[in-house]
């Protein structure tokens, strides 16, 4: 990615102005044994709303998401996340005011509903009833009937399996949520159930998100702000009406024909 252009951006309708960012990528390269990914990378992520990187396999999305959770550093630039840089040391605790939901839910196979989506919270020396308490929230939040608490992954349908993977992203109140490609393995009926319960649960929590995506109809049913990336570069990144509106020549106007 050897540069970016940004979309002129429009206020969306309905959409109040935010101030800050949850995520500022500043002239940031990555490179694998010397072969770039990307170089000069420059955008950001508006606090308190969901914005989507869309781009095709890879593109480097998920690169871009395991820079913001410090599993990578750069070679060049920085990351801002939360307001301060990646940390070089103290990355674990840094981690935990992140939520990480992914394809397939990544639950651990030997754990029941409960023990997946309360682990952090106990290791954490959560007090047990705040525990509790928290839990029955997120079940709610995520319709999810308590009777499924006790149970294993295997016994649950793969929506229920990736509710339980969100509410364990959400346990600890985290600042931010970042969501590799979550909904993907789901049928399309299950998958726009998952949608409208992602939005009313980043609604309630107030949680900022980023979404790695090459979906761009999901990208535009569940972000308010879009990043495009494509060969090495950010293609567009500006409000989600604002791209759709005017999007960049080429593959970006060709991702946006995709919604017509």
């Amino acid at each position: 990615m050897t540069g970016s252009r940004e979309g002129t951006a429009s206020p969306t309708e309905g959409t109040p102005p935010v101030e800050g960012s949850c995520v500022n990528f500043a002239s940031v390269g990555k490179h694998f044994a010397g072969n770039w990914v990307f170089r000069d990378v420059s955008f950001s992520c508006p606090t308190g709303h969901t914005t989507a990187i869309v781009g095709e396999s890879g593109s480097g999305k998920t690169t871009l998401l395991q820079l913001v959770n410090g599993v990578l550093r750069p070679n060049e630039g920085t990351v801002e996340v939360l307001g301060e840089s990646v940390p070089e040391e103290g990355v674990e605790a840094f981690r935990r005011r992140i939520g990480y939901a992914v394809q397939g839910a990544g639950l651990f196979p030997h754990m029941t509903v409960r023990q997946n989506v309360d682990l952090l919270a106990r290791l954490e020396r959560w007090p047990r009833d705040a525990i509790d308490a928290r839990f029955a929230e997120l079940l709610e939040e995520m319709g999810l009937d308590a009777s499924l608490s006790d149970r294993y992954p295997h016994q649950l349908s793969g929506g229920q399996q990736q509710r339980v993977g969100l509410c364990r992203a959400l346990m600890l109140k985290p600042g931010l949520l970042l969501l590799d490609e979550p909904f993907s393995a789901v049928d399309p009926i299950t998958r726009m159930e998952l949608y409208e319960q992602f939005i009313h649960a980043q609604r309630h929590e107030g949680v900022s998100a980023l979404l790695v995506t090459h979906d761009m109809r999901e990208a535009v049913k569940l972000a308010q702000h879009l990043v495009i990336v494509g060969s090495g570069e950010v293609l567009q990144a500006g409000e989600t009406a604002a791209v759709m509106a005017t999007p960049a020549p080429g593959y970006v106007a060709r991702l946006v024909e995709t919604q017509l």
